[in-house]
This record gives C-alpha cells, sequence and structure tokens, in this order.
C-alpha cells in the first residue's frame, strides 16, 4: 500500500512485514525509515538525520546536505557521500540539484528495455532541476506479499544542450546509524557464490563487476546485518540488482554515523549521453527487510523471485527431469553413441533429453563452429530428426543447446563478418577459450542471432534450451560506425541480451529455456526474469555443491538452481561421493543427470527411478517451499536444508555430513519453521514429534554408513 500525507509531506510504503517512509522537506526528498512495520502517523521527523550541532545547521539559507538521510542524493549540493547520481554539462559542470515537483501512482510499470518486476503498485517520485535541465523520477514498487522495493530510476534532459551521464545508480538507502557489517557472495568458476561478511568501515567498501557480466568473482547482491544478525534472528537489509553487466554496490560508513548502501550500474568506463528530451532508465534495484536474519531475508528474496520476476508460465510448473550428454561424451558422440543413453532413460521418470554442445557447424572441439547454427552433418548426417524420433518413442522430450553470443575465428560467421565480433582497433581480439564475443549492441547481429536461433527451433521439435555464455568480454569498444552507439558499452551489451531473449525466449513461450553461463556466472534476477531455471555451476561435485548451493540460496529460490547427479570419481575434481547423496544434493532444486545412463552400475540405475519418484512427489516443496539453513558447511561439519510447506503440513529436511569421523560428534541440528502447535510424523523412523520441540531439541539421527558425504533425508508430515 502506498499513502501521501499532504499535510505532513511524507510518503509510506507498506507491504508484508515492512513500512518505508519518506518525506519532503525544502523540496528536499529525505528518507525517513525502512524496517518492521511502524505507526505509519508518528511524525518522523524528529529523525531527520541533520545533526544538532551541525554549523549548516544555523546558517540561514540553503543547507548542505551532507548530514541529511537522502533518498536520492546527487553531487554538488554539499553531500560528500557517495551520490546516486553524477553527470555533467556541456560547460563541464557537475552540480545537480534535485527537489521535488510531485508524484503519481501507477500500476504495471515497465522499463525500458529492462527487466521489470511485475504484480506490485508503483510510486513515482519526481524530482527537477530547473537550472540544470534535469528530470528524475524515481520509482518504488511495492508487493502484498513479500517485504520487498523494487526501486529505480528515469532521467530526462528537459534542457535545451547535452548532458552526460557519469553515474546513474539505481537507488541508495540511508540508515540512521552505523555498525553493519556486509554479506557479499564471491567465488569463481566452478566454486560460485560463497558468502563473505565483513565489518562496514568508515569510508567506502564496495564490490563489482567489469566483465559485462553479473559474474563469478562476485553476485550483484549485498547485505547489511548487525553484528549479532545470525540465520534466524536480527536485522539484516538486502539489496539485489535485477541486471545481468557490469554493477557496482557501494556502502559507506559515513562521518556522522550513518551508513548509505547504494549501487546500480557500474560507473567504470560508464558515459551516456542525454541530448534534449532523451531519458535513461536505470535497472531495478531490490531492497528487502527481515528482522528475522539471514534466513528471513533470503525466504523474502525467494517469494519475491517467485511472485514477480520468474515468468508466471513456469515459475510452479513441474520442471523437466533431463539427462544431458556433456559429461557422458563431450564432443565425441554420434547417433550410435546418443542412442544408448536415450534408450536408458525410459521408465526412469527422467523425461527430457539435452543434447549439448558439438551438434552444429564444424564442431569436433572448442575451437571450431560457435555462430554456425546449422547442424553438423558429419556427426549427424540426417539432422536431429532422428535423435527427436528416438526421444518420442522413448516418452522424451528433446532438448539441445546453443551459446548464441559467441563466435569462433574458425567459423563461416567470422569469415563473412569478421567485424561482428568485439574488438579494439589495432590490437588482436582478445581470445577466451578460444572464442570472441558477438557485437550485440548492434541490430544487425541481434537479427541474425534471432534469425539463426529461432529457425532451429521452427524446424525442429525442441522442448528444452539450454542457453550458455562461456567468456565474459574484454573490450569496452563497438565497430559501430556510430560513435554514440560506443558510449556505455556494458549496458548496451545488456539491452541487445535483453532484446535477444524478448525475441527468442519469449518469442517461444513452449520452449523451456535454462539458462548458463560457464555454470554460474551469470545468475542474477535479470536472467530470472526469461530463464525460470539456472545452471548453478560446472562443479557437479556433491560436495563442492552443498558449498555453493547454500550460498545460492542467500539470495535466490532452490526452484532457481538447476542441480545434476553426475559419475564419480566426478570430472572437475576427481572427488567421489555415494549416489545417494548425490541425489539428495541434487534433488535440493531442478533436478537431473549429467551422465551416461547406459553405462551406470546396475544398482545405480536401479535407484534412479526411485529417486526421482520422490523427487516429483517433494517437488511442491522446491517450487514453493520455505527454506530453513539449517547447518552450514562453511562453519562447520555438515550441511542441512529444511523446506517446509507454506501451510506447514510437511517439510523435507535433507543432512550432508561432510566428513566421516571415528567417535564423531552428533548431528542434532535444529528443525525451525513448522507448525509449533502441530505433531508431525518423521516417516523414515515413525517418530511423532511436535513442530516447539522439532524447533528446540532438533531431530536425532544416526548415519548408518561410513565414509565422507553421507547424506540422510527425512520427511515429515503433519497429522
Amino acid at each position: 500500500m502506498i499513502r501521501f500525507d499532504e499535510k505532513n509531506a511524507t510518503f509510506t510504503l507498506e507491504g508484508k512485514g515492512f513500512s518505508y517512509v519518506m518525506g519532503v522537506v525544502d523540496g528536499v526528498l529525505e528518507h525517513r525509515y525502512f524496517g518492521a512495520p511502524i505507526h505509519a502517523d508518528d511524525d518522523l521527523s524528529l529523525f531527520r538525520g541533520e545533526a544538532a550541532t551541525s554549523f549548516e545547521a544555523r546558517v540561514p539559507g540553503k543547507k548542505s546536505q551532507n548530514q541529511i538521510l537522502l533518498e536520492a542524493p546527487a553531487y554538488g549540493r554539499g553531500d560528500y557521500r557517495e551520490p546516486m547520481f553524477l553527470l555533467r554539462g556541456e560547460e563541464g559542470e557537475t552540480t545537480l540539484d534535485l527537489t521535488y515537483a510531485g508524484y503519481r501512482i501507477i500500476r504495471d510499470h515497465k522499463l525500458d528495455g529492462l527487466p521489470t518486476s511485475f504484480g506490485g503498485e508503483t510510486l513515482c517520485v519526481t524530482l527537477s532541476d530547473s537550472v540544470r535541465g534535469v528530470s528524475v523520477e524515481l520509482f518504488y514498487t511495492v508487493f502484498d506479499d513479500c517485504p520487498a522495493v523494487a526501486r529505480s530510476a528515469r532521467i530526462t534532459n528537459t534542457g535545451a544542450g547535452k548532458i552526460t551521464l557519469l553515474r546513474a545508480y539505481s537507488a541508495a538507502l540511508d540508515l540512521p546509524d552505523n555498525g553493519y557489517e556486509l554479506i557479499t557472495l564471491h567465488g569463481a568458476w566452478a566454486r560460485e557464490r560463497e558468502p563473505e561478511r565483513t565489518p562496514v568501515p568508515h569510508g567506502v567498501l564496495s564490490v563489482d563487476s567489469k566483465r559485462v557480466s553479473s559474474s563469478a568473482p562476485l553476485n550483484p547482491f549485498a547485505a547489511l546485518v548487525t553484528r549479532t544478525t545470525c540465520e534466524e534472528a536480527g536485522d539484516a537489509y538486502g539489496v539485489a540488482l535485477v541486471y545481468s553487466s557490469s554493477w557496482k554496490i557501494a556502502c559507506e560508513g559515513a562521518q556522522n554515523g550513518t551508513t548509505r548502501l547504494t549501487g546500480g550500474i557500474n560507473d567504470f568506463a560508464f558515459r551516456k549521453t542525454l541530448a534534449p528530451g532523451e531519458r535513461f532508465d536505470t535497472p531495478e534495484a531490490v531492497f528487502v527487510y527481515s528482522d528475522e536474519g539471514l534466513g528471513g531475508l533470503s525466504r523474502a528474496f525467494h517469494d519475491y523471485a517467485r511472485g514477480h520476476i520468474v515468468n508466471p508460465a513456469f515459475v510452479r510448473r513441474p520442471r523437466p527431469i533431463v539427462v544431458n550428454n556433456w559429461e557422458a561424451t563431450y564432443f565425441d558422440f554420434d547417433y550410435e553413441r546418443l542412442y544408448p543413453i536415450i534408450d536408458a532413460a525410459e521408465g526412469t521418470g527422467i523425461d527430457t533429453f539435452v543434447l549439448d554442445d558439438g551438434w552444429f557447424g564444424r564442431r569436433d572441439n572448442d575451437s571450431a563452429g560457435l555462430g554456425d547454427w546449422s547442424v553438423n552433418l558429419q556427426k549427424l548426417p540426417e539432422g536431429l530428426a532422428p535423435l527427436i524420433d528416438r526421444c518420442h518413442a522413448r516418452g522424451l522430450k528433446f532438448g539441445l543447446w546453443f551459446e548464441p553470443e559467441m563466435v569462433n575465428p574458425d567459423s563461416d560467421l567470422y569469415r563473412a563478418h569478421p567485424d561482428w565480433a568485439i574488438s579494439c582497433p589495432g590490437y588482436e581480439p582478445l581470445l577466451s577459450r578460444r572464442q570472441l564475443v558477438l557485437d550485440i549492441t548492434r541490430p544487425e547481429v541481434r537479427d541474425h542471432i534471432v534469425a539463426a536461433v529461432n529457425r532451429v527451433l521452427s524446424e525442429n521439435a525442441i522442448d528444452y534450451v539450454k542457453w550458455d555464455s562461456n567468456r565474459n568480454v574484454g573490450e569496452l569498444f563497438s565497430s559501430a560506425s556510430d560513435a554514440c552507439d560506443r558510449e556505455c558499452f556494458a549496458h548496451r551489451y545488456a539491452l541487445g541480451l535483453y532484446d535477444l531473449f524478448d525475441r527468442i525466449v519469449l518469442a517461444n513461450p513452449n520452449v523451456f529455456f535454462e539458462g548458463c553461463s560457464g555454470g554460474g556466472s551469470r545468475f542474477d534476477f535479470g536472467m530470472l526474469y526469461y530463464f525460470p531455471q539456472i545452471w548453478t555451476s560446472d562443479d557437479t561435485d556433491a560436495g563442492m555443491r552443498c558449498r555453493i548451493q547454500y550460498g545460492t540460496s542467500l539470495l535466490y529460490p532452490l526452484s532457481a538452481m538447476s542441480c545434476h547427479v553426475s559419475v564419480c570419481p566426478n570430472h572437475q575434481n576427481g572427488r567421489t561421493t555415494p549416489f545417494a547423496t548425490r541425489c539428495a544434493v541434487a534433488h535440493l532444486g531442478a533436478t537431473g543427470y549429467e551422465l551416461d545412463l547406459s553405462r551406470l552400475p546396475e544398482e545405480e540405475r536401479a535407484a534412479i527411478k526411485e529417486q526421482n519418484e520422490l523427487f516429483r512427489r517433494d517437488e511442491d516443496l522446491i517450487l514453493s517451499g520455505d527454506l530453513y539453513r539449517v547447518a552450514d558447511p562453511f562453519a562447520g561439519k555438515a550441511f542441512g536444508f529444511l523446506v517446509v510447506a507454506k501451510d506447514k503440513s510437511k517439510a523435507a529436511f535433507t543432512l550432508v555430513r561432510l566428513f566421516g569421523e571415528t567417535n564423531a560428534e552428533r548431528l542434532i541440528p535444529r528443525l525451525p519453521g513448522l507448525d509449533p502447535d502441530a505433531a508431525y510424523r518423521v516417516e523414515e523412523t515413525g517418530e511423532i514429534l511436535h513442530g516447539d520441540t522439532l524447533a528446540r531439541t532438533g531431530l536425532p539421527n544416526e548415519f548408518t554408513k561410513w565414509g565422507d558425504f553421507t547424506a540422510a533425508v527425512y520427511h515429515l508430515t503433519r497429522l
């Protein structure tokens, strides 16, 4: 709900579990409060943030904004903290003085060319600078079902001359105190999204990506927590960007004891010229508040994603259980190599076969063929039809891998259009993984990709697509003839990417699309707007997946994580884990198999059908349940996820003992989130325990097998 108190010039935004308040004083839009619900009628002007002993407070006239909590801080009016906006006029001037000009409340808000949250009510507050000729619209979208506020900005040149944006962040949040710690998600290829907790100093602490990707090294997310905040208790403020290119989030401990959190498009190598009348939209930044610790913060983000970002047509639809041939064959396959994998899937509960890299062009390794999206007739002389027919005869659907943004120098596409690949004049093109990136800021390049991919989809019965992207951009330059097209290259790449998704993903509504980027290197809410699930990591080892899926769950729901069972020794790190453990961990997301089914030991093949039946029985928990992290693999000796139905009628608890120990301590994790007054039957043991007992004393368990990475799964049903 959005309310405006005209008498006190105060805006109040309210949703499930939060209040957000701001007010207008002397034309300045000031932040008042963001947190647990409060009485909105109380006068919050007492908490303006202006220091009582400040010299500026005693001087008449226009005051410095350095002591004020601001909603849209800009450079040039005495605020020396990190600004949300920085621009330059034609004479080099950088002052921007934004004053309140009005508001409106809208539905079905949509940003230009950017994924936008849906299903909420949006407040648009207009600020303007008549001297500079700039209008800024601040968008605040609130939702009834989660404590989230989606914020963004639209900057319009209302003057007679050009202006140049040097920074255009999405939002800023000023908190009236300090002493916070900043939680971020760092990583690398095959070890994505590991939580890191750092005290916020006086000064600026920032995280970013300059890779034209949301990236594996750092995810576009940060959380401010108090020093005592833990998994299920304490205040937590989170921000996540609905954006898939270069980004930055900065946190500043200010001299007056306040804290500012801001971010959006990375201002590294960023410059955008606006002609008179032209406007620029920033991507959304989603702010979430929790007074139930990190667990509450995660559940709020999960509800936001499932209710307001992921395509409603797929968000709660049962997911394909796939078998992917990549780790089974890599590039070395033909019909006779693939048929046994397809045949072995029949009757196991696996419903989709996905043909990965190597089916197109002259693609016998990763040095050739990218960009040539026609069937490799040397491997598959009759095209895809025999494979599709074989799948259909076995009751399976058919899926296909693409990497549309990339090109190999050894390809027909590159030989015809070398200028379509990103490179910098005078330098040898920068190869990574023996491939180059296509310049999708150019419309003609996008048109070619759309036509090539959609042709394959229209000519074949394709049910599933895995969209990959295996390298980052290293050169921020476009060979387009128009110099304006070269400005803010990383952002223009994002706009080009979303245009591709609009014209391929959304244009094929009956095809299920999974996102991928060298594993989980582009895992963000902008991607989830188009892809209901994303390949979480190229590391399919169950031990590492405990860590990767734990960190990913801090922000993203289980239904967004694509998790597969692979063979042992694992192809990424050589570890051997029990087959039951690999299944248990893979079933904590959209599940599947990354192996050669025809070569599995008989006992493992027999277990697949039972495992998939169990997954389907509990799939509603993965699609819509509440997650409670009850054992941290980064801090202890176990990994544990409890997933509870929204109505608390049932739950599933997965516990993995990471390392076997002689005479080890018992693992008895407490299980929060159940109905405290209800009795639950533990199906595997027959025990009957109440929810409050399980929350306070835990669930006793005994691991019956020796060795590392032993798993136990328990199902609880309310009586």
